[in-house]
Parts: C-alpha cells; sequence; structure tokens
C-alpha cells in the first residue's frame, strides 16, 4: 500500500487517471486529495456522474473538503469508518465497492 497526496483537482482528473495507470496503482492504494476536489460541487447528477467514474479508479481517494465543494452532512451522505478515520464534515472517503 501506498499512500499519494495532490490537491485542487477541481473536477479535472485526467491527470489522476493517468497517474493511476503510469504507476499501476492498486484499491490498496491511498490518494489524498487536499482540497478543492470539485467532487461535491453542483449537488446533482452531474457530481453523481463523476463520483460513478472515480471509484472505477484503481486506487482509493480520501478528500478533504476545500472550499469548493459542499459537505458530506449537507448532503445526507451517511457516516462511514475506514481504517480508523470516520468520514465526516470535512472529509469523504471514495473507494470501489
Amino acid at each position: 500500500m501506498s499512500v499519494y497526496l495532490t490537491g485542487d483537482t477541481h473536477r479535472d482528473f485526467n491527470r489522476i487517471f493517468e497517474f493511476c495507470e503510469d504507476y499501476g496503482t492498486t484499491e490498496e492504494d491511498i490518494l489524498v486529495i487536499l482540497g478543492d476536489a470539485g467532487i461535491n460541487y453542483y449537488c446533482d447528477y452531474r457530481d453523481r456522474e463523476l463520483k460513478s467514474e472515480l471509484t472505477k479508479l484503481p486506487i482509493t481517494l480520501l478528500c478533504v473538503h476545500g472550499n469548493h465543494e459542499e459537505r458530506p452532512f449537507e448532503l445526507g451522505y451517511d457516516e462511514m469508518e475506514w481504517h480508523g478515520l470516520r468520514q465526516s464534515s470535512h472529509l469523504m472517503i471514495l473507494k470501489n465497492m
């Protein structure tokens, strides 16, 4: 398992898809996005479609929310625990289910 850091993707995940391909990542690897991922930006079908695409990535995303997205509690997300972390108002976990 490896842990990688990035930030400010602003809904442009092309570099993340390329990174996963170039480095042969797996679901055991973790990519921490340090704010402004842009995943919960529109709060409609566009965000749902993006999340569906992102769950296909061969990596687990741990997203710290920035000022360009809604908080999980505002969207009715259920709390979940993952590796001792609890999804909260500033943290979203996306993984292949």
